[in-house]
């Protein structure tokens, strides 16, 4: 994976050359605590040793009973479901299983759904760490009624990836199924590289192994300096261009295959470095497509966003034919992947004429190896962020605040919480 830094430097806001070499000097200083984090395998410091420590021959026999299923039907919310859809929407192609993720709980999607799929032919992935998490227990109780009511033993195709105590874990005892061990150490949204985002890859049949040693290359490359390091070269100038107002942070991939790429980001930034008034809000763009929606606001709008551009440097492709229209003769003999490129090319002069602040993101491809390095880096990289920052990557304090106030107006308990709901302010306009 290569990063390209050269559009960060001297646009407004962004950095200098000097300034990068300032920081240069924390990133080692960062570079000792983390891989003092990982030598201990402290909580989430953990995940970065996940192309280590994660087995992939665990994964694919724990899913090996499920032979050529239909659909992949995955269980979770946030970090339990987004890691395995971005690895999916990455690898999978109409030759797969067709997947789906239910990590909402919006009744009218949820019965579309669910009265579409053939549930005897499709597997379902439950995962909760904790096996108490409210969205994702009360999506799996509607569907193990509905295929009690299809007639169907959930028990022979469910299979759980949870904590080691809970009610899920009880669960799996109870009825012998199938189990995979959600890490120690590991925050959800972390995740990806380990049994809660891969399961569904080895149910596809994607080489784990690759996603691994793709990941473990990237790995390989953390140390004291941005200027040997793709991922600590990202987190350091995303940091030093918030420093200086770029509070926003568009991923912008050149692959549809990476679209749900940018919403895994979108959760791993904002939930990790969204602390104690400070943070880079990530904003979820696709090339070429929002060229023509959103470009605008980030060229000639406030000065207050960076632009990370994705693209694989290898894909297949599709030639464009000969027209006789005279308007269109230039592309006639050109093919959609040029016009791609052109239009990231594009993009990314349109912002440094403009004197606005992009990053270039490369991988080799969109395939195992490129997908692990991808993740594995952007990890590592808001990881270096957060310590550079000062705040405390791994929490998530006002998610768990918000849990709890739903779970007290559920009757769940007595949550403080909840009581503040009834305090609502309220100026209604009918």
């Amino acid at each position: 994976m290569r990063i390209d830094l050269g559009n960060a430097i001297d646009t407004v806001p962004g950095v200098t050359m000097d300034v990068l070499d300032r920081l240069d000097e924390r990133v080692a200083t960062a570079h000792e605590r983390i891989d003092a984090g990982r030598e201990a395998a402290d909580h989430g410091y953990a995940a970065l040793n996940l192309p280590e420590t994660t087995d992939p021959a665990a994964i694919e026999a724990a899913v090996s009973g499920f032979d050529a299923p239909e659909s992949i039907l995955t269980v979770g919310i946030g970090g339990s479901a987004l890691g395995a859809a971005t690895i999916d929407a990455a690898l999978s192609g109409p030759e797969h299983a067709d997947t789906y993720y239910l990590d909402n709980v919006d009744p009218e999607a949820i019965e579309q759904l669910l009265s579409t799929i053939d549930l005897s032919k499709t597997v379902v992935n439950v995962v909760s760490r904790s096996g108490t998490t409210a969205e994702t227990l009360s999506n799996f109780l509607v569907v193990r009624d509905r295929m009690t009511d299809a007639d169907v033993d959930w028990t022979d195709r469910t299979f759980v990836t949870t904590g080691d105590a809970g009610n899920l874990h009880e669960l799996a005892a109870t009825h012998d199924l199938p189990t995979l061990p959600v890490p120690d150490g590991v925050p959800g949204r972390f995740s990806a590289l380990s049994s809660v985002g891969l399961a569904v890859a080895a149910i596809q049949g994607h080489d784990l192994e690759a996603i691994l040693a793709g990941a473990a290359s990237e790995a390989s490359k953390l140390s004291g300096s941005l200027y040997e390091s793709p991922a600590y070269a990202y987190g350091a100038v995303s940091y030093a261009l918030a420093e200086r107002g770029a509070l926003t942070n568009a991923m912008m991939p050149y692959s549809e295959s990476l679209e749900y790429f940018a919403e895994w980001f979108a959760q791993l930034w904002a939930e990790s470095l969204g602390k104690d008034g400070i943070g880079q809000t990530p904003a979820r763009a696709l090339g070429a497509t929002d060229q023509h929606s959103q470009l605008q606001l980030y060229r000639a709008g406030p000065r207050d966003k960076l632009v990370t551009l994705v693209r694989p440097q290898e894909r297949s492709d599709i030639a464009i034919p000969e027209t006789e229209l005279s308007g269109l003769s230039y592309l006639g003999g050109s093919s959609l992947g040029s016009l791609l490129d052109a239009e990231f090319e594009a993009t990314e002069a349109s912002l440094a004429e403009a004197g606005r602040p992009s990053v270039r993101i490369e991988i080799d491809a969109v395939d195992e190896r490129g997908i692990g390095e991808l993740l594995y880096a952007m990890e590592a990289a808001c990881v270096l962020y957060g310590e550079l920052a000062n705040v405390s990557t791994f929490t998530q304090p006002a998610v768990e605040w918000g849990k709890r106030a739903a779970r007290g107006l559920l009757g769940g308990g007595d949550f403080a919480e909840a009581d503040a709901v009834s305090d609502k302010r309220t100026l209604v306009v009918d």
